[in-house]
């Protein structure tokens, strides 16, 4: 008898360590890799703020969060994606928010068939984003919303200063694309420069002296000031725009009162107060802000933040469908949360509308970007 029991002790125990296996293997694992350090850290630290309100769990299932720091290299972004999940065994992979790690990250995420919701609006060869999906605006879409500006203000020429990598020229190409498609400006002179460079004198005199109605600007949180100072001191007194990769205060931070008057593409999470009572983001911009601001600080809200934020909206939409199919941890549960993003619908986040399906992992549509404007150190919408 003794030894009997002593058996079925010894098989209850296992059963029991298998069973808390299985829970453990049940939790909801998701990578994150951001450019904590680096020229993109503007971007990335904001959104780890954010990360760290997320809740603990979705439809039931604990998320387990690993954050690393792919400080705006691409190769760390692809070292980190690999560590992912080969040795973490995500369910899903977000980042970069740096563009050229997003798109290096963008293979290694299709061989393993995970889904890679990407904090940048990179630009993939054909077929390439078959597992990603991007949670910033897409350039085409912001691009529409500055164009149609442009047109309203006159602006029939235009000087592009943008960096030299995948952000720089998919935003060269994009804005290009939409204007020919809407009837709006045209780029008259072209100029690049380098994340890392300090200075774009050359450039700055180069556009300048072309004297364009506008001047598109295509850089990065604190980053984007450098260009549009050294474009003010060389004397230009144009309209000056900003892509959505500088809606941020560390725009206004660096740039001081040479970036007063500057027009930034944007979308609607960083000014709810200013949306009309029926904008549909209205309500979750609020939200966002609110929380935000309670944990660090009034005044310090982020559009890279609110990519974050807008990643849970997705994830409570997506995870509960995924789930009828099955467990995390496993390949089918990967390929239902791809299936369930694809076929998600309409849905309302902080930074607009997204609809993603099968033939689109862009998911914002054109109702969705706005412009604003630096006026006394603070945003104001344009109408």
């Amino acid at each position: 008898m003794t030894r009997a029991f002593g058996s079925l002790t010894r098989l209850a125990a296992a059963a029991v360590a298998l069973m808390a296996a299985g829970a453990a293997q049940a939790d909801i694992t998701i990578g994150v890799s951001l450019p904590l350090t680096g020229p993109a850290s503007g971007l990335g630290i904001p959104m780890a703020n954010y990360i760290k309100l997320w809740p603990k769990e979705i439809a039931g299932e604990k998320l387990n969060v690993i954050v690393l720091d792919d400080a705006t290299d691409p190769t760390k972004g692809v070292n980190n994606a690999r560590r992912f999940v080969s040795e973490d065994k995500a369910d899903i992979v977000m980042g970069s928010a740096a563009t050229p790690v997003a798109v290096a990250m963008a293979p290694v995420m299709a061989e393993a068939k995970t889904p890679h919701f990407a904090f940048s609006p990179a630009v993939t060869p054909a077929g390439g984003d078959a597992w990603m999906f991007r949670l910033p605006q897409g350039n085409a879409v912001m691009a529409h919303a500055m164009i149609e500006h442009m047109k309203k203000n006159g602006v029939k020429t235009v000087g592009f200063l943008g960096y030299t990598d995948a952000y720089g020229e998919s935003w060269l190409k994009d804005f290009q694309d939409q204007s020919t498609v809407l009837g709006g400006p045209k780029v008259i002179a072209t100029e690049r420069f380098a994340r890392s460079d300090t200075s774009v004198t050359a450039q700055a005199l180069k556009l300048v002296s072309a004297n364009p109605d506008a001047m598109l600007l295509v850089a990065s949180g604190s980053g984007a000031a450098m260009p549009h100072k050294a474009v003010v001191e060389r004397g230009y007194k144009g309209k000056i725009y900003q892509t959505h990769a500088a809606a941020t205060r560390d725009l206004m931070r660096v740039g001081g009162k040479d970036v007063e008057g500057a027009y930034v593409a944007s979308g609607p999470a960083v000014i709810p107060e200013q949306l009309p009572a029926g904008h549909p983001s209205k309500a979750l911009a609020t939200d966002f802000v609110a929380k935000y601001e309670k944990a660090y600080g009034v005044g310090n809200r982020n559009q890279f933040a609110g990519h974050a934020y807008d990643a849970i909206v997705v994830l409570e939409k997506i995870v509960p469908v995924a789930l009828k199919t099955a467990k995390p941890g496993t390949p089918e549960f990967r390929a239902a949360l791809k299936t369930a993003t694809e076929s998600m619908g309409r849905t309302v986040v902080a930074h607009g509308v997204l609809n993603y399906t099968k033939s689109n992992h862009w998911g914002f549509t054109t109702e969705t970007g706005l412009v604003i404007k630096v006026v006394n150190g603070d945003w104001k919408v344009e109408p």
